[in-house]
């Protein structure tokens, strides 16, 4: 099992709260939590609740996995769509197949690079 590093958890959080352009205060009155303490949280100096962190996420609206770890990972609806358009692709050949698989690869190594 791997062990939680408080320190990169909070950058990852601070990244994504700076990424929708919010304050440390907006994010901490989303979750009900003071400014003092989400700082100490982005800062990795203090651990926060398991309620705590399920506000963050839904508030950042961001994975666990991607908080915890820094991996982002698809959601059922991506897994969904990618089903979706798989049967339907492979129906129209096997060029336009291979094409969608590679760019579908493509893409998830962008999203595992993030």
């Amino acid at each position: 099992m791997r062990e939680l590093d408080y320190t990169r958890m909070g950058m990852r959080i601070r990244q994504v709260r700076k990424a929708k352009g919010w304050s440390q205060d907006e994010l901490a009155k989303r979750c009900g939590i003071s400014m003092s303490f989400l700082g100490h949280i982005e800062r990795g100096t203090r651990i926060m609740s398991l309620e705590t962190f399920v506000s963050i996420c839904g508030a950042l609206d961001a994975g666990a996995d991607e908080l915890l770890w820094g991996e982002v990972q698809p959601s059922d609806a991506v897994l969904d769509m990618w089903s979706t358009a798989e049967c339907k692709t492979k129906k129209q050949g096997s060029d336009s197949y291979s094409m969608y698989v590679r760019i579908m690869k493509s893409v998830a190594e962008i999203m595992n690079e993030a």
